[in-house]
């Protein structure tokens, strides 16, 4: 489990973003905060230690009396609407105060490696060919009805139930899901903007959590310059070989 810190933000799409050197790197935008420090978890109290943070200002009009309670006694003037909690190591929790607010250049920095969380695009009830990529029956003569079938589920007599875990069809996507070790490319703080490398889970306008790698791995986001292959024509490196008096 990752220990460094995180910020909630939400998907805004794809984009591109090029090198010196002209090569297009494929990234995604990510709004990031400004998110406020809502409340503290410490293993003596709770048994973990984590900060707890909240995201967009919610309407009164929509808050409950225990929600109101709660903001209140955190000491937080706007009610948020989406609380997530994010692991730290106790030593790490002095630095965030309840009702300090976090914004995108606070946390992150150029090249830092993250994990992104978020949920998945639903793809609704699909088959077994679609979620599991199972090949299906041949599409020839004599096939009936059982072109995009799963095939036999059961184990005759013994064990004489379905195992469970069993491949079939079902609701595809809308699930919470990781995607790891992804490079921070660009931060605007102005903006609260934040370029990563790579994909995102979800879609646009999706709710995702950005917070450093438990990896402690090292990745290139700009590439490196290729060197010039010399050529191998004979006549040309007779030439560059020759002395200054024979050019002459």
């Amino acid at each position: 489990m990752s220990l460094k810190m995180g910020l909630i933000g939400r998907k805004i799409g794809m984009t591109q973003v090029f090198h010196e050197d002209g090569s297009a790197l494929g990234c995604t935008a990510v709004s990031v905060g400004p998110c406020v420090v809502t409340g503290k978890r410490t293993v003596d109290k709770h048994g973990y230690s984590a900060v707890q943070l909240g995201f967009e200002e919610m309407p009164l009009r929509l808050m409950t009396r225990p929600q109101s309670g709660y903001y209140k006694k955190a000491g937080v003037e706007k009610p948020l609407r989406h609380l997530r909690e994010v692991r730290l190591d106790p030593k790490e929790l002095d630095k965030y105060e309840v009702g300090k607010t976090l914004r995108a250049s606070d946390i992150f920095k150029i090249g830092d490696v993250v994990d992104v969380v978020g949920t998945t695009k639903g793809k609704g009830y699909q088959g077994v060919m679609k979620k599991h990529r199972m090949k299906g029956d041949s599409a020839t003569h004599g096939t009936h009805e059982f072109f995009r079938h799963g095939g036999s589920i059961g184990c005759r007599l013994t064990p004489g139930r379905v195992h469970k875990g069993k491949r079939m069809s079902g609701l595809m996507g809308n699930v919470k899901n990781t995607s790891a070790d992804l490079v921070i490319v660009q931060v605007l703080g102005d903006k609260d903007l934040v370029l990563v490398k790579g994909a995102v889970p979800g879609g646009a306008n999706g709710l995702v959590l950005i917070k450093g790698s438990v990896k402690d791995v090292k990745k290139y986001v700009v590439p490196r310059q290729i060197k010039e292959v010399e050529s191998k024509n004979p006549m040309k490196a007779s030439k560059k070989g020759a002395p200054a008096a024979a050019k002459k």
